[in-house]
């Protein structure tokens, strides 16, 4: 081994054999273990949160695969059909041409040539990321195998009744010119204003006022409607108003939607353009009426001075034009939520669209079959609540079902050419034919079709595709083996249904509805399982103040510059190079050169594969610190060295084998704490509680082998005993390789590394240590004795050294050591120990004070009823140790306090089970019991 750890090129090295040697794929053997990663967009980049959550999904995969689990690690992209579409419609906008020069099928072509040569920017920074994923069965939403699967869920459920296209308000991106989904769309809080508009009721002086942050709208106004209970009102519901600027009658309606306290208790109903108002205009059959063409002008519904008006304009015509009839009541400063396109930018439309939905609500079709509440929502329904389906945290179950049980129809096409084209065609009558294709779409027509076929011009919805991950990646509808472009076989529905449901799925709260849920749909219907057994909900990282990373506010972090560390100025130009405006790009510089004034120092994978692990607890989001980062780098720096100790003492060759137990307490001791960890371990992958799992990994590396066990193992190894010096260097060696695959689903490479140089010594004969099976800690050995030996012993070594650091006495000089009080079993471990004491903690022979003789001035530490003293004449100032002990009886009294306020509330003692209550109480003993030696030594010294 290399004298310093260097990750760079050990983490290029590694990886590139784990995936050339096919370690990844399946084993074939064992119970079957999947895991859907979650498709990133093929556009995209590595973020934070795809590297913590796909860490996650590492250390599963890692685990199980060594606990003889048959592995499969599902990984591919999604075609992201605005997002993609966009990025080859700019750079043909540099080329001074659009989509429509071209022609949709050379611009599909085109965007098939940008997917090819840039699309797998993603997969290769996951490989950086150590991910064990079978990249052999790389899927991708448009490849031919999951498009075949699309379509014939489109034209499965079309012939059942469960996709209509109709008439209806979406989610309408202007810049765009699509529907685009809830998810696409971000509420920005902006500075906005309300403005009171007078409604003049007609035949009459009254009128009444309404309130609005969008006064174009009122163009397309179709009712007012008030509160049926509203005193106020009462009297002119059923009256008609006469709509300012456009003279058009509209009536009062009366809704329980309004709210009587809020504004004038009036609220202007624009079916057209607000999904509030649409739902009103449903229950109270008023005919919407469109103002806005589909790139947000006003059309000729509205009167012809504000026709061909941009609606931005036609607010500012509007509003003067109100004006100066006297109907603008009020205009004052409002904050607004508005929803902005994702991926233009532009603000979203609500808009009346013909589109193609599932249907998700209907009881029955008119056949008599079942609709889609049914056939599709309740079978979701079901599969949580009878458990089949878990999610982790199990608050999240709430989510998922109230989004359920108030579900509304999906709108599933999108005005694209980049995505799976909607297998229907018209004739020349308006008449709908779906089929796979228009051979089979004629085959199962019902009328002939009048004239020539014409395919729908929309694409689905990209999450569409999907929410067949599940089974589509698997290989289903094909018989036989699935290949890809390269003749490679990805997939066979066959032979790999085995797979489904998955183990678990990794994912973030902001898709549960989106893509959770609706795999768990489409996966019911057409396997009849469900697609994952539970559903672990990971956090949002945030940055360590606890923002949202934001690129405008300068703390995004990106991974790679994590692991390969990056120079100031190049952070720099990076961070600023996409933001347009000045007055940002300044406040951003200014961060960034005030956070990293050095850059960010290289850590390397392991250790932030490390802090994504110690982070992930059930938290709803996590605090990203780069200082905690550079911690782990500490203990990855830590682990190499230790290994480098160890095989620095073990003579060449393979170790023979032991002819006997352990010859020391320090052995057993090691041994039965590294049961335990393992031991809790496991229950915290069960759980998924990563945080708990890698601070008792962490400890015990740390703590308990690198530095005690370490140490404890010194006397042995220097002393006369070869037996013992023999017995020692082999369990120094087990615990390494024990420690090496414990740890490895959390740091690959380094483990890897060091265990390449220790498995020889063990005669090991696998190539790597994923080959190697899980630790069982059921199989080992426990000495509660023995521990319970070193436990004391540790108390003793560790009280020396605290007064030594704290008395700033040099670590090489010898001192005297004196012990008091304490029992019978004080004197014989004193006795036992007394060589490895002197040794380690550079004391003279321990001597006992005899009840009842003088002490000399001493500074003193407890270990249970028994003083360790450490005289203070030419070594210790009397002040300074009284001031010690000081400090730690108030520490002591602390620790008390913490446990009386435990046992003190009812909810705890109520609940905790019995051995932990139990655990408090002689908590309390033990801290009062060193307590009132530490306040009997301070009376000692004056």
């Amino acid at each position: 081994m290399e004298k310093s750890f260097e990750p760079r090129p050990i983490e290029s090295k590694w990886y590139a054999r784990w995936e050339a040697s096919d370690v990844f794929r399946p084993s074939g053997h064992g119970e079957p273990y999947c895991i859907l990663l979650p498709p990133p967009n093929v556009t995209g980049t590595l973020h934070m949160g795809h590297a913590f959550q796909q860490t996650v999904m590492d250390m599963l995969i890692r685990y199980q695969r060594m606990r003889g689990m048959n592995t499969l690690w599902q990984v591919g992209t999604d075609h992201a059909g605005i997002a993609t579409q966009k990025i080859v419609e700019n750079q043909l906008a540099v080329e001074s041409k659009t989509r429509h020069d071209l022609g949709r099928e050379p611009f599909v072509e085109r965007v098939w040539q940008w997917k090819d040569e840039s699309g797998s920017t993603i997969t290769n920074q996951m490989r950086r990321l150590g991910v064990a994923a079978d990249w052999s069965r790389e899927r991708f939403t448009m490849d031919e195998g999951l498009s075949a699967a699309v379509r014939k869920v489109f034209v499965d459920w079309y012939r059942a009744g469960l996709i209509y296209r109709g008439n209806r308000l979406v989610n309408w991106d202007p810049v765009l010119g699509t529907a685009v989904s809830d998810l696409e769309v971000n509420n920005v809080e902006r500075d906005g204003h309300m403005w009171s508009i007078r409604y003049p009721v007609t035949g009459s002086d009254e009128s009444v006022v309404v309130a609005t942050t969008r006064p174009e709208t009122m163009l397309g106004d179709v009712a007012v409607a008030v509160h049926p209970d509203d005193e106020r009102y009462q009297k002119l519901i059923g009256k008609m108003l006469t709509l300012p600027l456009t003279g058009r009658q509209i009536p009062v309606i009366a809704d329980d939607y309004v709210d009587k306290e809020f504004g004038t208790g009036c609220v202007k109903i624009t079916p057209a353009h607000d999904f509030n108002d649409y739902a009103i205009g449903q229950r109270h059959k008023l005919t919407p009426i469109e103002i806005f063409t589909l790139d947000a002008k006003v059309n000729a519904n509205a009167p012809a001075k504000y026709q061909g008006m941009d609606r931005y304009e036609a607010r500012k015509v509007v509003l003067a034009d109100l004006e100066a009839a006297g109907l603008l009541v009020e205009t004052r400063p409002h904050k607004l939520q508005v929803p902005v396109s994702q991926r233009s930018d532009a603000v979203i439309e609500p808009m009346l669209t013909d589109q193609w939905f599932v249907d998700l609500t209907s009881d029955k079709q008119k056949d008599g079959r079942p609709g889609g509440r049914k056939a599709i929502t309740e079978p979701a329904l079901d599969a949580v609540r009878s458990g089949e389906v878990k999610f982790v945290p199990e608050n999240w179950t709430t989510t998922y079902t109230q989004w359920l049980d108030n579900i509304q129809d999906w709108c599933i096409s999108r005005q694209l050419w980049w995505g799976h084209r909607i297998p229907a065609w018209y004739d020349e009558a308006g008449n709908i034919f779906v089929g796979e294709d228009e051979a089979d779409a004629r085959k199962h027509a019902t009328t002939a079709p009048v004239g020539a076929l014409k395919q729908d011009e929309d694409v689905l919805d990209t999450w569409f595709s999907s929410a067949l991950w599940p089974f589509s990646t698997l290989g289903w509808p094909a018989n036989g083996p699935v290949k890809n472009e390269r003749g490679d076989v990805v997939a066979n529905w066959e032979a790999d249904k085995i797979f489904l449901p998955s183990a678990v799925l990794v994912t973030g709260f902001d898709i549960i509805f989106f893509w959770v849920a609706r795999m768990v749909m489409a996966t019911k219907y057409f396997t009849g399982k469900v697609p994952f057994r539970e559903v672990y909900i990971n956090a949002i990282v945030r940055d360590a103040e606890g923002q949202k990373m934001s690129k405008s506010k300068g703390n995004t972090l990106d991974p790679l510059d994590l692991i390969d560390g990056i120079e100031l100025e190049p952070l720099v130009e990076k961070s600023i190079k996409s933001l347009l405006i000045p007055q940002v790009r300044e406040k951003v510089e200014k961060r960034i050169r005030k956070d990293y004034p050095s850059g960010i120092p290289a850590i390397g994978t392991d250790a932030l594969r490390f802090t994504f692990a110690a982070l992930a607890s059930y938290s709803r989001t996590i605090n990203f610190d780069i200082k905690r980062a550079e911690g782990y780098k500490a203990f990855c720096n830590k682990l190499w060295n230790a290994a480098r100790f160890v095989l620095m003492n073990l003579p060449e060759g393979e170790l023979p084998a032991p002819s006997g137990a352990p010859a020391t307490e320090a052995e057993r001791w090691i041994l039965t704490r590294l049961k335990q960890t393992l031991g809790e371990v496991e229950q915290h992958f069960i759980t998924y509680r990563f945080d708990l799992l890698a601070q008792a990994l962490y400890e015990f590396t740390w703590n308990e082998f690198c530095d005690w066990f370490l140490e404890l193992s010194k006397p042995a190894l220097n002393g006369d005993d070869a037996a013992a010096a023999a017995s020692t260097r082999h369990t120094l060696v087990v615990v390494l390789e024990t420690v090496l695959r414990a740890l490895h689903p959390i740091v690959p490479f380094i483990t890897e590394e060091i265990w390449q140089s220790v498995a020889p010594k063990l005669g090991i004969k696998a190539d790597g240590i994923l080959q190697r099976s899980w630790p069982n800690a059921s199989d080992m050995p426990a000495d509660e004795a023995a521990t319970a030996e070193i436990e004391w012993f540790k108390n003793v070594l560790s009280g020396i050294r605290r007064i030594r650091a704290e008395m700033n006495i040099a670590p090489g000089k010898t001192i005297p050591l004196l012990l008091a009080d304490g029992d019978a079993t004080d004197r014989a471990r004193a006795a036992k120990f007394a060589a490895q004491i002197s040794f380690l903690a550079r004391v003279d022979a321990p001597q006992w004070i005899a009840s009842g003789a003088d002490e000399p001035a001493a500074a003193a530490a407890v270990v249970g009823s028994m003083r360790v003293l450490i005289p203070l004449a030419g070594l210790i100032d009397l002040s300074a140790e009284k001031t010690r002990l000081a400090k730690e009886i108030a520490r002591i009294e602390g620790e008390i306090k913490k446990c009386e306020n435990k046992l003190g509330n009812a909810n705890f003692v109520a609940n905790a089970p019995a051995e932990v209550v139990a655990q408090e109480r002689q908590r309390i003993a033990d801290w009062g019991t060193q307590a009132t030696a530490l306040r009997e030594q301070m009376q000692k010294l004056g």
